[in-house]
């Protein structure tokens, strides 16, 4: 049994990624969004920094850099999605943002191309707007934006006391909607899937509180996954949030607390910490890495040593090795084919480290 064991371990861990660096000198690196700008059949990179006027892309595979639009300040998030079907995706995008909702204007602005440039046309102003997603909450093959502030318009650190706002958008006349939520404090993390297989996509919200589902079934029903973190508030609950599965078994993988030290995995109600060691940890993803039919976890941390981490079960247990340690502080990661030879990839922006990398999946297909 100790051979056998040997033998179907091995190989999955020996998974190798070559390191490509696509750019250096983005100032607050935040998110990476991939998509198929140039319509060419491969995805293209998005790139979100903080820190810098403009909004940019990557064209895959030269990685040539092209403007979207600009100057916006503090950029946080961004979301792609062709909703009009003329093959080029209408881009949404939250800036002017702080973490203290006081100091935070929250503009949300849908970029459009029009006239052989990107216009920006501003659709609402929310303190803290945070995640933007696109969805099909309702069944229709129509998607509309979610957009997760992060704190109730009122709140103050350290605690952040307060209802948190969850709103969607409809793209025939952009006019902000509520999802009714008892969501408090901060909500970090969100996750768009369909959570109960009723072929219409939930939201997920990682926050304070824990892990919720949020679902459309005739009215607006929330769903408590997880409470998270068992410490006392504000070291309570999940910060950011992935789903996978191992063959037939889905599981939660989350970062806990907010920007915490933990990773952590669901099965039911079943709680399995499974590394304590990140610092200000930032971003989870799950994929099928090596074809076995189980997701690894892929998460990152901005902090400490800085790094990406990949964690694949055996069954019994969860192994830990770095995809890069040191060299990038990853502030958001995403995980799928960029080079079409049917293995998955993963792509990471790094905050201090200011870079954008791609890991190309060296494995067996």
């Amino acid at each position: 049994m100790l051979i056998f064991l040997l033998l179907f371990t091995i190989p999955a861990l020996a998974q190798e990624f070559r390191e490509h660096t696509i750019a250096t000198g983005l100032r607050g690196g935040y998110q990476v969004v991939p998509y198929d700008m140039n319509r060419d059949g491969k995805p293209d990179l998005i790139a979100l920094a903080s820190g810098m006027p403009e909004l940019v892309w990557y064209e895959n595979p030269s990685w040539e850099r092209h403007v979207i639009a600009g100057p916006f300040s503090r950029m946080i998030n961004a979301a792609a999605e062709d909703v009009d079907g003329d093959g080029i995706p209408e881009i949404a995008l939250a800036y002017e943002f702080a973490n203290v909702a006081k100091n935070s204007l929250g503009v949300l602005s849908i970029l459009r191309f029009e006239g052989g440039k990107w216009v920006a046309k501003e659709i609402d102003r929310i303190p803290t707007s945070h995640r933007l997603r696109w969805a099909d909450l309702f069944g229709t093959g129509k998607k509309v934006l979610i957009n997760s502030v992060l704190t109730a318009s009122t709140a103050e650190p350290p605690n952040y006391e307060g209802q948190t706002g969850l709103y969607y958008y409809d793209p025939k006349d952009w006019k902000r909607q509520e999802i009714p939520t008892e969501n408090r404090g901060v909500v970090h993390g969100i996750l768009v899937t369909d959570w109960n297989g009723d072929k219409r996509e939930d939201v997920l919200t990682a926050s304070f509180m824990g892990i919720h589902a949020h679902e459309w079934s005739r009215k607006w029903k929330r769903e408590e996954l997880s409470k998270g973190s068992p410490d006392p508030w504000p070291k309570s609950g999940s910060s950011d949030i992935a789903v996978g599965k191992l063959k037939k078994t889905r599981f939660l993988a989350a970062i806990e607390p907010w920007h915490g030290n933990i990773v952590a995995v669901y099965t039911g109600r079943h709680r399995e910490v499974i590394d304590t060691t990140l610092v200000d940890g930032h971003t989870i993803v799950t994929s099928d890495l090596n074809g076995d039919g189980k997701d690894e976890i892929i998460a990152g941390c901005r902090g400490g040593p800085r790094g990406v981490y990949i964690y694949e079960s055996d069954g019994s247990s969860w192994k830990r090795r770095p995809l890069d340690e040191g060299d990038m502080a990853a502030a958001a990661c995403t995980a799928l084919d960029l080079n079409g030879d049917k293995r998955t990839d993963v792509a990471c922006i790094g905050s201090a480290t200011q870079n954008l990398r791609w890991y190309e999946n060296l494995g067996a297909r």
